[in-house]
């Protein structure tokens, strides 16, 4: 059987998530002024709740579903990478694309918590979607991810008004390699492109003696399953190894605001038609998730 391409339905195919029907459901939704302060300071947010229990388990399911390379929808992920690591005595799963195949990696990007917190995070604009991953630490030997900025490996588009959302389908700790950020790092521009799942901290090769200075107190960025952090394009951030005899699975939601165009005459995701350089992203594989006036 045929799997549907998902990415030709912009709106909720299941019932996993209720549209909000009026101005004061999504404001039930808002991110305080003090939550949006400390993004704004620091480059990050962490503990903002997204799922309930119900809604991880068939989330959990379905990543399970899509990992399979046998899986009928395969040829429609964007990049798939049983293995990434480097590494040979350890495992990274990432894979893009996920959101045309399985209906709750679909539906996870009309999420109204996710899109009134993004939408507050970007300065307020309506939010356009870029491209969705999703990261996989079996237990004892996951590997890490390399300290880096998201938006240097989305140079391709411009201008940065870029927002990440990763999302944790089990509780991540320390021991299972959660996500670390150098507060402020999101003020120290655009640094060099370090290979993703190359050497934890091979980014402290560009970087000054000031700068290296922050690696001594990274923060941990614990969160349970069903919750999210977001973080700024540009904000340093890593994860170690799983060390521990549990999972530890993500997905990752990529946005930006709208108006935010191509840089590239390439194609700017595999197998997706090139946009112009110049031109706008928007289109099937870009779609408009959310604009805030939905909310006034």
């Amino acid at each position: 059987m045929e799997v549907k391409d998902l990415s030709r339905v912009h709106g909720l195919v299941s019932d996993l998530f209720q549209w909000p029907a009026s101005k004061s459901e999504w404001e039930s939704y808002m991110l305080t002024e003090k939550q949006v302060s400390f993004f704004n300071e620091n480059g990050y947010l962490a503990g903002i709740k997204m799922l309930d229990e119900k809604q991880v388990e068939i989330i959990r399911n379905e990543l399970t579903q899509v990992a399979d390379t046998n899986h009928q929808g395969h040829h429609l992920f964007y990049e798939f990478h049983s293995n990434e690591s480097t590494d040979p005595s350890t495992i990274l799963f990432h894979a893009l694309g996920a959101w045309r195949i399985a209906p709750g990696l679909h539906d996870v990007l009309w999420n109204p918590r996710f899109l009134m917190a993004s939408s507050q995070l970007l300065g307020n604009v309506p939010v356009r979607f870029w491209h969705d991953q999703i990261f996989w630490k079996p237990p004892k030997q996951g590997g890490v991810v390399a300290w880096h900025q998201d938006y240097s490996y989305w140079t391709r588009t411009k201008p940065i008004n870029h927002l990440t959302c990763w999302c944790a389908l089990d509780n991540s700790t320390k021991e299972n390699g959660c996500l670390q950020y150098i507060p402020g790092s999101h003020k120290w521009g655009l640094l060099p492109k370090p290979v993703i799942a190359g050497e934890l901290e091979g980014i402290k090769d560009f970087l000054s003696d000031e700068q290296k200075r922050k690696f001594d107190h990274p923060q941990f960025a614990e969160v349970k399953a069903g919750e999210a952090i977001f973080h700024h394009s540009l904000t340093l951030h890593g994860s170690g190894a799983n060390t521990s005899t549990k999972p530890r699975r993500a997905f990752v939601i990529n946005v930006f605001g709208d108006g935010v165009i191509s840089d590239s005459n390439e194609p700017l995701l595999e197998g997706v038609s090139v946009v112009p350089k110049g031109g706008k992203m928007e289109g099937q594989f870009f779609p408009l998730l959310f604009d805030p006036e939905e909310a006034s």
